[in-house]
């Protein structure tokens, strides 16, 4: 297994797994580009679950949270092209282009991509600087694949110039409905509080309000009744769930499962 190549790091990448299926809870910081060489790629967040193939592309966009699917095809491999479309580079782009920028984008924050010969023809490009990584891509050249990835993403659906160059910062979210809904992601509060529009301190403060309680222990205290209710009415094994609820290891969810239970989750199931 080969994961991941980098052809830029942090920018442009290769992703390569063979013969195995992985999941991956993710924080989205930067738009990214997605294109499907091979096997199937799905993505989960709290509004969308979208999957796509072989030859299909998906635009992502920035500041969520969400579950990757990787899955190989059978007796082969799973392949992907993933660009990060930077904040940077595309606030130059459109300083450059002389793009209004002012409006904020209200469509979906996860877009199927039309595939063309253009699009394909571009990542086809890429494939060279994967297969021979020793011949290292300046910078510069690195960053004139980007431009073009977004130009050929314009040419394509020119609507996505609201998605692309909407530099405004998040509206302050309704906290309660958006923490019920993506609180078994295991993310930094940090994370949270910026995906809900809110300094960490604000964060904090109208979490109190709501809550009644700090952030990392309501989220502790969610969990676990999660689980519980999992464990009691759907007869899931903990092993299956510990990892979905935000869990780092199986050890751990035990041990506060019995400390918060005074019974053990396997012991609970039974």
């Amino acid at each position: 297994m080969t994961n991941p190549i980098e052809i830029i790091p942090g920018v442009i990448f290769f992703s390569y797994h063979s013969t195995i299926r992985k999941e991956k809870v993710a924080f989205m910081e930067h738009n990214t580009l997605v294109l499907q060489v091979s096997g199937r790629f799905s993505l989960e967040t709290a509004s969308q679950h979208i999957s796509m193939g072989s030859g299909e592309m998906l635009l992502i966009q920035k500041n969520q949270l969400g579950e990757l699917t990787k899955t190989p095809i059978e007796g082969g491999n799973y392949q992907t092209v993933v660009i990060s479309l930077q904040e940077d580079l595309l606030r130059q782009i459109a300083l450059e282009e002389q793009l209004e920028t002012g409006q904020k984008y209200m469509g979906p924050p996860n877009v199927l991509i039309p595939g063309n010969d253009f699009l394909r023809s571009f990542f086809q490009s890429l494939i060279p600087y994967v297969q021979h990584p020793e011949e290292r891509i300046t910078n510069t050249m690195g960053m004139l694949k980007v431009r073009e990835a977004v130009h050929l993403l314009l040419y394509t659906m020119p609507e996505l110039e609201a998605f692309l160059f909407d530099f405004s910062e998040p509206y302050k979210l309704d906290m309660e409905k958006f923490m019920l809904s993506n609180f078994h992601y295991n993310v930094p509060v940090e994370k949270f509080a910026r995906l809900t529009g809110r300094s960490l301190a604000g964060f904090k403060r109208d979490f109190q309000k709501i809550f009644g309680m700090a952030p990392r222990h309501w989220l502790q205290e969610r969990r676990l009744a999660e689980a519980r209710h999992l464990i009691e009415t759907k007869h899931k094994k903990p092993s299956a769930i510990y990892l979905d609820l935000g869990f780092e290891s199986l050890s751990h969810f035990s041990h506060s499962f019995k400390k918060k239970f005074g019974k053990a989750p396997t012991e609970w199931s039974i």
